[in-house]
């Protein structure tokens, strides 16, 4: 079985609007909803499912767009309605192709408060909706100054331990970025360096041992950089801000990343330095890389044959990556067709 970790919603036009009118009017409508029909959303998950079968992936795992959140935006409700929303046609998605997809829960993140703000909705669709993961914005900001590093006890604690209590992980994914000098598809690899630097050389995992983390984009940089930091883990100076006091590569791998980069030399090196049993499948698809690569002729993101004409895998690592490490990390997952 092959399972995609990494997928995001394909909704009917309706919803977007729904968003436009939530930035028009503040909330002062109150939530309303956008008013999408089953027969509307069943056409969507159709297409969505047509581009599954074409590159041969049996489940997606489906969180809302990142770069649609609107975290840091103003007043704090209106992202709240939002999210509920899109969480609300995953459910409903889920519901229509139970053997097809899964849920991950957006959260109303906010650079305000703290993460425990936001537990409600977590809580609301693993108990009422069976989500199986959650989608984590490690710059609720998008760019601005008020964001805390992920490894901030007050700030980040409280989702961390209620993340465990539920047994659900969550995949670090940026969202919107309002920083001119960055595209928000920039800001995701940049925010997921960050995120990985600051949990491998804090207490989480000490504090967390049981935490499910996995990162987006195949950690971003993490793994080019891995010499960097294991130097820096050795220094007599810069050393000294680590936390875990083990090799910086047993560190990295007290994490899990997925496949999402769309390119063999670059996957080849994250299965080299990471492992294939730290390693998920996922594809974004549909999204960025749905563009021809022309020294193939299928589109970036159809990362299954890249990942198979990886001759050195064995048939072991693949279904490692295909299928078993999901199943390792999510609960509720469907069983193969």
């Amino acid at each position: 079985m092959i399972i995609d970790a990494h997928a995001h919603l394909v909704a009917p036009a309706e919803l977007y609007a729904y968003k436009a009118n939530l930035q028009a009017n503040r909330g002062a409508h109150g939530r309303g909803g956008a008013g999408i029909s089953d027969e509307q959303l069943s056409v969507s998950a159709a297409q969505n499912i047509a581009l599954m079968d074409g590159v041969g992936t049996d489940v997606q795992l489906l969180s809302p767009r990142p770069y649609m959140l609107m975290h840091s935006e103003q007043p704090a409700k209106i992202v709240r309605h939002w999210v509920e929303e899109n969480n609300d046609l995953i459910a409903r998605t889920v519901a229509m192709h139970p053997d097809r997809f899964r849920g991950v829960a957006g959260l109303p993140q906010s650079p305000e408060g703290t993460s425990a703000d936001w537990l409600d909705e977590l809580e609301r669709c693993v108990s009422e909706h069976n989500f199986v993961g959650v989608l984590l914005n490690p710059d609720p900001d998008e760019g601005g100054p008020r964001s805390k590093p992920l490894d901030d006890e007050e700030y980040w604690y409280p989702l961390y331990e209620r993340m465990v209590a539920l047994d659900v992980p969550a995949l670090i994914h940026s969202a919107g970025c309002r920083s001119d000098r960055e595209s928000y598809s920039e800001h995701f690899i940049t925010e997921e360096v960050i995120a990985v630097m600051a949990l491998t050389k804090s207490r989480v995992f000490l504090d967390f041992p049981d935490l499910k983390i996995i990162v987006s984009h195949g950690g971003g940089a993490a793994p080019y950089q891995i010499g960097r930091w294991q130097a820096a883990r050795q220094h007599p100076r810069l050393g000294a801000n680590d936390k875990l006091r083990e090799p910086y590569e047993d560190s990295l791998r007290r994490l899990w990343f997925d496949t999402v980069v769309h390119d063999r030399h670059a996957l080849e090196l994250l299965f080299k330095v990471v492992g294939t049993d730290r390693c998920v499948f996922g594809t974004e698809r549909p999204g960025s890389g749905m563009a021809l690569n022309p020294a193939n002729q299928r589109d970036f993101d159809d990362i299954k044959p890249t990942i198979e004409e990886i001759d050195w895998l064995t048939e072991a690592d693949r279904q490692r990556i295909f299928e078993d490490n999901a199943r390792q990390l999510f609960s509720g997952l469907p069983e193969p067709r």
